[in-house]
């Protein structure tokens, strides 16, 4: 089946934000008195912010309540977002393609509405998108499906008609768990994009390569 749809995961797809993770956790744990150098970077790639402030409080062994740090990384990433994180080069262009392609977009993000929706509204990118479905709307972040299911849900398609674009593995495993096709663009700063290969259906180099991608699918069916 050829898409009809192509859902984004924000942080490290659209939004060039994975540098700008580590200066949002060192705030935060700087604020409980650790000093966090960004070591365990790969550990909270991708993840819920629960997940992760639950692996920081494993970590360092800190006994503030999940809820209180879930409150306050958020207010701090709304500050990252809203200012200072910036866009991958051709986003904007290669969201225009797929729009004149008539597919319809989708943006599914771990990350809260509050500090997703000023990022996507201060770059122009809120008009492209059909759907934009954010982690505060979900009970189980990814690895979880919810986020994705909810996506195709609002979009009203069935999961084998949408495309996902994810750079972390437990985006893909989300994905996957949805019975969804999933395309990685691992940022290769960070992570050695073969070992994505098992895990994702299609391994791409950047964002610029989805138009052709679909096209190919479509072509081949």
């Amino acid at each position: 089946m050829s898409f009809r749809a192509v859902i984004f995961d924000l942080d490290g797809v659209l939004a060039d934000s994975e540098p700008w993770w580590n200066e949002i956790d060192k705030k935060l744990l700087a604020e409980y008195g650790v000093t966090y150098r960004g070591e365990y970077h790969r550990n909270v790639l991708g993840v819920s912010y629960r997940l992760a402030v639950e692996f920081y409080k494993k970590a360092f062994g800190l006994s503030v309540p999940t809820e209180e740090l879930m409150r306050r990384r958020a207010e701090i990433a709304i500050d990252f977002f809203a200012n200072r994180v910036g866009l991958f080069p051709s986003a904007k262009e290669v969201l225009q393609k797929l729009r004149q392609m008539y597919l319809r977009l989708a943006v599914a993000t771990s990350s809260v509405s509050a500090s997703a929706r000023p990022f996507l509204d201060r770059h122009q990118l809120t008009a492209f998108f059909d759907v934009i479905v954010t982690g505060d709307e979900i009970e189980r972040g990814k690895p979880h499906p919810d986020i994705y299911l909810r996506a195709a849900e609002k979009l009203g398609l069935v999961a084998d008609e949408c495309l996902v674009i994810e750079d972390a593995f437990s985006g893909i495993a989300a994905a996957k768990a949805a019975k969804m096709r999933v395309a990685a663009i691992p940022d290769t700063r960070f992570v050695d994009p073969r070992a994505f290969e098992k895990e994702a259906a299609y391994v791409l180099g950047s964002l610029s390569e989805i138009p052709a991608l679909v096209r190919r699918i479509g072509a081949a069916e």
